[in-house]
């Protein structure tokens, strides 16, 4: 992991840049919780303007080619606890959706969401610039004036009343100054990619029984090592829609700091590196009957972990296991609190108790953390967790919110707040968040989040309980 550091610079002309936009809210990065805290604050009356550096919308959903976002209802598949801006983009995918029941998640084609996000975005009347990259801000006391950005036209500058940092990485709160920190463990990324030709007809050939976890390692931990693959972990899915393509995410990449530019390029080119080598490896054990073949790659690395930076209030883990209930809920989820280990394998701890750990040799290892801690293994237990405004609410500038994996969370937490479903539910009270900001001419530690909760769920939020 590198920073950057030199003893030599050169000193850039003063000159005088162009305002090319002025919006009440300015959202910087696209992902599906840049457009869904775009949305929301459009929807409410806010003039808007979003900005992503790549050339559509989405993130990891999308250019990450992450296809899937988990379940709206509670463990028990009995109770919706999520909705909104979620619910309404896949309902508009419903053809393609594929659904096995109330408790499931949702897989979708990533390409024809790209589409309808853009949709969204231009029926809200929100101001889209694609290929445009934001540079860096100015700043009036403790408030944002404006930010720079860098596109086709050259260098600009957007003014707004308030901003959302969509970026994932958190450069707005870089260039602000505001205290981050980083995880012990960084979770690694996952450099995804499609393939046609299916994966688990290898071990019913070769070992003559049914797919089952517990019985044959994964490929990669049993032939990895022959093509200079480390032993990896993953899972795979197909991509509803279309014939024989995979979907596969057993490709990560260790050891990196994905906020920085050397890492984050030489990530991306290993990454491609290991999925060539699972293709040959396949062709060489799989299915012979199979063709295999490399589809598509990720446009974008899927980052799971660099910098997170502080708030009011530090998400915890066992206050999600315990199913603890806030006034100001603006999420409410059921992923388990699932910890990618930095070079050893995963860990998942669930709402009833089970903790599973599977290595990167093949072994699993199930245990009880509610056993563990002396607490009560029979009678009622959460169904699902919740997450309180203040987890957005930092305190040195007035007009900004954080919103995406960068959140202020402790290192199991994080596990289980980072995945779509609930960073889209945190883009929604963002949006309405800085709505409120604006209305009430209110620095955002000065709103009331039993206001922003309510106003969430008014809108047919991810707030519905």
């Amino acid at each position: 992991m590198r920073e950057r550091k030199s003893d030599s610079y050169v000193i850039e002309p003063e000159r005088k840049i162009p305002v090319i936009h002025e919006a009440d809210v300015c959202v910087v990065g696209g992902s599906a919780t840049g457009v869904f805290a775009a949305v929301r604050a459009a929807r409410l009356g806010a003039k808007v303007v979003i900005v992503e550096c790549q050339n559509s919308f989405g993130g990891v959903a999308t250019n990450g080619l992450v296809s899937l976002w988990h379940s709206f209802y509670d463990v028990e598949g009995k109770k919706q606890i999520i909705a909104g801006l979620s619910e309404e983009v896949l309902s508009r995918l419903s053809e393609i959706d594929y659904r096995t029941g109330p408790g499931s998640s949702h897989f979708f084609n990533p390409n024809e969401l790209k589409i309808e996000l853009d949709a969204v975005l231009k029926e809200a009347g929100v101001k889209i610039y694609l290929h445009t990259f934001y540079t860096g801000l100015t700043l009036d006391g403790d408030r944002i004036t404006s930010i720079f950005v860098e596109n086709k036209d050259g260098r600009g500058a957007i003014k707004a009343k308030f901003f959302i940092d969509a970026t994932g990485d958190g450069d707005l709160c870089r260039d602000l100054g505001i205290e981050s920190y980083v995880n012990d463990n960084i979770q690694p990324p996952s450099a995804v990619y499609m393939m046609q030709g299916t994966k688990d007809d290898e071990r019913k050939r070769e070992f003559g029984i049914k797919f089952n976890e517990d019985i044959v390692p994964p490929m990669i931990q049993r032939h990895g090592k022959e093509f200079g693959l480390e032993p990896d972990w993953g899972w795979d899915t197909y991509i509803p829609g279309i014939h024989n393509i995979h979907f596969r995410a057993d490709t990560h990449v260790f050891g990196f700091n994905l906020a920085h530019a050397d890492d984050l390029t030489e990530a991306e080119i290993i990454g491609r590196e290991k999925m060539r080598k699972v293709i040959r490896m396949m062709r060489k054990y799989g299915n012979p009957d199979e063709t295999y073949a490399l589809v598509n790659i990720c446009s974008y690395i899927g980052i799971r972990d660099t910098y997170h930076y502080k708030t009011k209030y530090r998400a915890d883990h066992m206050e999600l296991l315990l199913g603890k209930r806030y006034d100001d809920v603006i999420l409410n989820g059921t992923y388990d609190v699932d910890v990618h280990q930095a070079d050893s394998g995963i860990q998942f701890m669930r709402l009833n108790g089970e903790c599973t750990t599977e290595y990167t040799d093949g072994t699993r290892v199930v245990t009880n953390w509610r056993k563990d801690m002396g607490l009560p293994t029979e009678g009622p237990m959460p169904t699902y967790y919740s997450l309180p405004f203040r987890v957005l609410v930092q305190e040195k500038i007035e007009n900004v919110i954080a919103a995406g994996r960068m959140i202020n969370a402790d290192q199991e937490a994080f596990g289980a707040l980072r995945v779509m479903i609930n960073l889209n539910q945190i883009g929604e009270a963002s949006g309405v968040a800085a709505y409120l900001a604006i209305d009430q001419n209110k620095s955002v530690r000065e709103l009331d989040g039993v206001e922003v909760a309510k106003l969430l769920a008014r809108g047919g939020s991810a707030n519905i309980c």
